[in-house]
Formats: structure tokens, C-alpha cells, sequence
């Protein structure tokens, strides 16, 4: 290395000396390391200690987008010095995780000058002076941007789940990720694991909710804002497509994970503009029907149309970084981009197993119960986390913690279920309708030839086949081979609906569903009783 070079070198990220005990960190380093520092490992701690991510020391020092280099010379040699160090000074290990914890790791351990020294042991902060104004208080990292991102203290199992994403994202280097399920599944409990485990990863982890249906303009901006505010222009005239090329170049320029929950609240079902009349045969004994069913897709609400342009670009082109998306209903630009060797996926989230389940629901704090019981109800319930804890709550607020009495009244849908079920089935078309209350009134799988042929003949197949596929997506009915059926929860929340639907549908003219009361209310009340 020439003379001008290496003082090139030792003149790149020279504030750090600054704000830094420097020289004693290279002492100690190269103790850790068992010899001195290179000029290289130098100048890289002292990017670190400036704030700069892998990226950003890239950009300035090769000016370069690719991180591949510095993160390899930071991984393999300074992150194991730090960690070899600080682990010392604790005694016990301590791991750098990534790398805006640099920072904050050798700050507690004293190294940043007029910092008050912590103890690692028990996070001790010895006495200042009443006039030292330099206390400095260790900030969170500023990688990190979770916004209301639920709490996850007490999420259970769902350890294939987080290896196959985490296989997705950092393995496969997945541009675009769906995690999809119906309501209360744990796909948002889900996500927000995964980013524990994997934001050492990433140089910058962005989490949005879209539940309020914020604009598009407003979630770009945020995005920019966080990654690359510099690239923010004032100029009223920015089309979206540009505001989307602007991050695809942050994308590109550092590894980011962004998180986008709730999707699902700016989708709709769409429809064709022409409607498909058929006629369903007058012996049908359930259901008699003269109806003109429109082919259904999913699509956006309105003023929403360009979230699928943002799906489609970030699916398609080439960056480096990850777009999370959560959602009851998989947006059809996912369909399109998505396969099992290419950079887009799609998890559709289940219920948990019964090992699983049980073990949440033993966490819901309700003595006693028996191990039948509890087997009985998450089986009910099909795993669904959400509705596993709003009816341990029930069982807690209205019957004195005991199952036995829950059980023995009788409703399964009750409360906060029922108004989750109403949220979840009024969004849907009617041919999706018909095809719930159909499955509704058979015990058990049942074919597509079986529903064609028995129990909704006329329906053209296409419509059919389009009705399941929807109803699939939305992870509404069970699928075992080429036979579908309904969870139990979901069979009965569907047959009371059946029932309570009654007087509506009977006083509306031909075209709607009539059923004789009487005799099918009981026929079916038997069969939820027995079912049970």
C-alpha cells in the first residue's frame, strides 16, 4: 500500500475521534483479535461509530450500492473482535446481532468519551457529577422503525411457519412475501416474530398498517422518508410511478425488510359487468334458487388501484430488500408474479397444531380444566389463536373459569367471534355465499363433483371452480385432496346464519334463497347438536 493511500484510508470517518476513545479501542481490539487492527478494519469501526450503515460505508468508501463487501469484512473479523471484547468485560457472551448494536454495545461498555460507564452486569450507572451536562442517553436503533407493530410476548409455536419464512426471506432472497389467512390465524403475531429474528439482516426494517387505508402518496413517503430523506422532493408534480422508483432505488441501495399489515382493508371483490343466469332444479330440498351470480376477483377499493402497481414493481424488479405483505385475501398481482423457485411466495397461515394449541390455550390461566375439554374446544375452534383467546376470556368473565358450563351452553359463536365472522363473510360475493351454506349443511368432505352434480346442479363449473378458489384463498374451507368442508366454528357460525336469514329471505321474491322454516330450522339445530 502506497503512503497516499493509507493516509486516504486513515482520513475517511475521522469524526469518529471525536465522539470516541479510538485509539484505546484499537488497543483493545487488536488484544481481542490477537494483533493489530489493518487500516482497512480501522476505517470501517470508525464508519460504524459515525452512525453509517454497511451501505452507506460503501456508497462513501468504493462508491458503490453493494454492501457485500463491507458486510463480509465486518462479519468475519471487527463484529467477532467486538463481541470477543465486550464478552470479556462481561463475563458472558454477547453477540453484536447487527450493526447499529455496535454502537450501542460499546457505548455501555464505556468507550464513547464523557459517556457515563455502564455496567453490563446489571445495567448500573455510576453517579454524575450535578454539573456534567454530557450524559448521553442510549437512543433505540435507528434501523429499526416498527411503528404499531402488535406486542408478541406471548406467541407459541409456529416453528415451521418462521423457518420456512426465514428460508424465503434471507435464504431465497425473496423480493416479495404474502403471508395470508383468515381473521385472528396469527399472521400478524407471525410477521412480527419473524422480524425479531431476522432484522440483524437487514440495514433497515420499516413496519406500516394499513388498516386505516392510508394513500398510497402518504406510505411512500414515510418509506423515503426513513430510508433515504434525501431523495424527498417538495415538487407537486411527482407522479406516483416516480415516488415508486425513488424507493426501488432505497431498496436497491441498502437491504430493507418492509412490512405492510391489514392489505386486505383496501381489497374488495370486483365484478364482471355481465352476469351468469342459471336455474338450480325445484326439487333441490335445501336450497331453491333462481339467481344471477357474477364471476367475482379481487381487486381495490377505490382510489386504492396503484398499492397493486407498488405489489407488482417491488415483485418484479431486481433490489435486494423484501416487501412483507399481510392479508386476509391474496392481492392478484401476487398470483401472477408468485411460484415455488421464483423470488415471490405466498404462506397461507392455519390454524396452530393441537400440541400447539393446547399449549396456548394452557397459557390463557384457567384451572382445571381437563385435557378432553380443552382438546375439545381448540379443536372447535380449529387452532385459530385469536378465537382460542376470546373464548378462554368468556369462560373467565361469564362462567367463573369453568369450561364444563361453557360448554354446556351450547354457542360456539358467541361475542367477539360472531362480530369477526360477520366482518369476514359479509365481504363476500354471493356465489361464495352459496358455496358456505352448502358445505354448511354436509357433515363431512365432500367433492367438486359432489357439489356440481347433487347439491348446486346448473352451476356453471367455471363459476364454481372460481368460487372455490376465492374461498381458498381467503383460507374459509378446508381442503383434503379434491374435497372441501368447512372448520366447525365456521359450519356452525354458517348454519345460524342459515336460520336467523330466514324471514328475509322467505319474504323477497323468486330469485332468493327460501327454505320451508319449520322443518329445516330443526333439521338443522339437530345436526349442530349432534355434530358436536
Amino acid at each position: 500500500m502506497t503512503v497516499s493511500n493509507f493516509e486516504k484510508i486513515e482520513e475517511e470517518f475521522l469524526e469518529a475521534n471525536n465522539h470516541w476513545e479510538i485509539e484505546k479501542l484499537y488497543v483493545d481490539l487488536a488484544t481481542a483479535k490477537g494483533k493489530a487492527l489493518t487500516p482497512v478494519e480501522k476505517k470501517f469501526l470508525r464508519g460504524l461509530l459515525c452512525g453509517f450503515s454497511p451501505a452507506e460505508i460503501a456508497s462513501k468508501v468504493y462508491k458503490s450500492r453493494s454492501s457485500s463487501t463491507v458486510r463480509v469484512y465486518l462479519s468475519n473479523g471487527l463484529y467477532k473482535y467486538i463481541e470477543d471484547l465486550v464478552s470479556n468485560q462481561a463475563g458472558y457472551a454477547v453477540k453484536v446481532k447487527n450493526w447499529s448494536r455496535v454502537t450501542y454495545l460499546l457505548e455501555k461498555a464505556g468507550y464513547k468519551k464523557h459517556l457515563l460507564k455502564v455496567d453490563l452486569d446489571s445495567d448500573r450507572i455510576t453517579t454524575p457529577r450535578q454539573n456534567d451536562s454530557n450524559f448521553v442517553t442510549i437512543k433505540p436503533d435507528s434501523h429499526l422503525d416498527l411503528g404499531e407493530a402488535t406486542d408478541v410476548s406471548s406467541f407459541c409455536g409456529r416453528e415451521t411457519e418462521l423457518a420456512l419464512v426465514k428460508q424465503y426471506i434471507i435464504q431465497d432472497s425473496c423480493r416479495l412475501l404474502v403471508i395470508c389467512g383468515m381473521a385472528g390465524i396469527g399472521k400478524t403475531a407471525l410477521s412480527v416474530k419473524l422480524v425479531q429474528e431476522v432484522q440483524e439482516n437487514f440495514d433497515y426494517v420499516i413496519w406500516r398498517s394499513l388498516h386505516f387505508a392510508p394513500p398510497l402518496e402518504s406510505i411512500l413517503t414515510q418509506l423515503i422518508q426513513f430510508l433515504s430523506p434525501q431523495q424527498l422532493t417538495n415538487s407537486i408534480e411527482t407522479s406516483i410511478n416516480y415516488t415508486i422508483s425513488q424507493l426501488l432505488d432505497c431498496l436497491r441501495y441498502s437491504r430493507c425488510l418492509i412490512i405492510l399489515d391489514h392489505v386486505d382493508a383496501i381489497l374488495s371483490n370486483k365484478y364482471t359487468d355481465e352476469p351468469t343466469n342459471f336455474n338450480l332444479p325445484t326439487n333441490n330440498s335445501i336450497i331453491q334458487n333462481n339467481y344471477s351470480y357474477s364471476l367475482p376477483h379481487t381487486g381495490y377499493h377505490q382510489g386504492y388501484e396503484e398499492y397493486g402497481d407498488l405489489i407488482r414493481r417491488l415483485g418484479d424488479s431486481q433490489h435486494q430488500s423484501c416487501l412483507l405483505i399481510i392479508t386476509r385475501d391474496k392481492p392478484r398481482e401476487i398470483t401472477d408474479l408468485e411460484g415455488k423457485t421464483l423470488p415471490v411466495r405466498c404462506l397461507k397461515l392455519t390454524g396452530l397444531n393441537q400440541a400447539e394449541s393446547i399449549k396456548f390455550f394452557t397459557n390463557q390461566d384457567l384451572p382445571g380444566a381437563s385435557q378432553e375439554n380443552i382438546i375439545k374446544i381448540t379443536e372447535w375452534y380449529a387452532g385459530n389463536p385469536l378465537f382460542i383467546k376470546l373464548v378462554a376470556n368468556r369462560i373467565h368473565e361469564f362462567f367463573g373459569d369453568s369450561i364444563e358450563e361453557f360448554l354446556a351452553q351450547n354457542t360456539l359463536v358467541c361475542g367477539n367471534i360472531r362480530i369477526i365472522l360477520d366482518e369476514q363473510f359479509n365481504r363476500l360475493s354471493s356465489l361464495e355465499k352459496q358455496i358456505m351454506y352448502c358445505l354448511a349443511v354436509n357433515p363431512s368432505f365432500i367433492s367438486l363433483q359432489t357439489i356440481e352434480s347433487n347439491i348446486l346442479p346448473g352451476l356453471p363449473q367455471h363459476l364454481l371452480l372460481k368460487g372455490i378458489e376465492l374461498l381458498q384463498k381467503q383460507s374459509l374451507i378446508e381442503r383434503q385432496a379434491s374435497s372441501y368442508s368447512l372448520t366447525p366454528v365456521l359450519r356452525e357460525y354458517i348454519i345460524e346464519r342459515f336460520i336467523e336469514e330466514h324471514w328475509k329471505l322467505s319474504a323477497e321474491k323468486a330469485g332468493s334463497l327460501l327454505i320451508t322454516h319449520t322443518f329445516l330450522a330443526k333439521q338443522l339445530k339437530n345436526y349442530i347438536k349432534a355434530s358436536r
